[in-house]
């Protein structure tokens, strides 16, 4: 429930308002150089800074604990974990009685028979994604890939030199949207992933759709492809190193990396949380009555989210990197 991989596993801990969040990677071989630099360099790419995104700010003052020495590791399970420092638990109190719509209050309350934390959404909150971030960053180590990532729409946005003044809208009539994340990794080898339960495009999705917010992934030029034909759509090979022509398939092929670069892109949904009176179902009253919702939310949670997305396809891709044979790994 809490653990996901085989060869690279990350075992994920805490609440947004518990007094600390953290995760466990293990699977990592001895003696990879551990840069702390750049897993701050990841988290702070994750702090909202920027218009749109929630005034809750957190150091993300992080501390690893085991599985290194004299800054590589042992061979050990490493543990990172964070302190939560800036809480305001009070804005949630109402919502034991008064779920958000969109969120997970409702459903926790009946599936934990009341006893879940409700607090900042608990275990359901996206605070949960700096740890993922973290072994992302570790992942990212581990792998000899490149990766991006960008931010393509917000809402019905697509010019993203716009995106201030588009959110600053949305955040004046006290709602929210949603984004697309586009991922890309280069200089990968031919043979990374298996047929059937085991593919490439299987263990990113399962991952990113575990990632708070996400309702949707698609890979290469995804449901956009529905209007073309397999003349169209098919990537021409050009030479024995396995280039195509086009990449419509993402870099993937029978759920095997092919040799181009892999495309992923993930769907954000609006932030639950808006300012603008909504109305749900009050568990006390046993009626639907409006509500106000308190606290610090995004306006657009996706604004922030990119490498969130890029570091959880790092993990995916590190579980499968490090299950293919020495032939595979060496192969490029």
């Amino acid at each position: 429930m809490n653990t996901f991989g085989d060869r690279f596993k990350i075992t994920l801990y805490g609440e947004s308002h518990q007094p600390a969040i953290g995760i466990v990677v293990e699977g990592m071989p001895p003696g990879i150089t551990v840069d702390e630099s750049r897993i701050k360099e990841d988290l702070l790419a994750r702090n909202p800074v920027a218009i749109g995104t929630t005034p809750r700010k957190e150091p993300d003052a992080f501390r690893i604990t085991s599985g290194v020495f004299q800054g590589v590791t042992t061979g050990s399970p490493l543990h990172l974990t964070i302190d939560n420092v800036n809480v305001q638990s009070k804005d949630y109190e109402p919502l034991k009685k008064h779920p958000r719509p969109g969120h997970a209050d409702y459903v926790a309350s009946i599936k934990y028979n009341q006893f879940h934390d409700y607090r900042g959404g608990g275990r359901f909150s996206g605070r949960l994604t700096a740890p993922i971030v973290m072994a992302g960053s570790l992942a990212k180590m581990t792998l000899p890939f490149t990766f991006s990532h960008q931010l393509v729409q917000v809402g019905s946005l697509t010019d993203m030199t716009q995106i201030d003044d588009y959110l600053e809208k949305i955040a004046a009539e006290g709602d929210s949207v949603g984004g697309i994340i586009e991922v890309t990794v280069d200089d990968l080898p031919i043979g990374i992933g298996e047929p059937m339960f085991a593919k490439v495009e299987s263990l990113i999705g399962q991952l990113l759709f575990s990632i708070p917010a996400v309702k949707g992934v698609e890979f290469g030029i995804g449901f956009q492809a529905i209007t073309m034909k397999g003349s169209e759509f098919n990537d021409a090979i050009l030479d024995a190193s396995g280039t195509t022509k086009t990449n419509h398939s993402g870099g993937i092929t029978g759920g095997i990396t092919n040799g181009n670069p892999l495309v992923v892109r993930a769907f954000i949904k609006p932030t639950s949380s808006i300012k603008k009176p909504q109305k749900s179902y009050h568990t006390e009253k046993k009626e639907v009555t409006e509500m106000a919702i308190k606290g610090r939310h995004d306006v657009c949670i996706a604004r922030r989210a990119g490498i969130v997305i890029e570091n959880a396809v790092a993990i995916a891709l590190a579980d499968l990197y490090l299950s293919a044979d020495e032939r595979v790994r060496t192969h490029g």
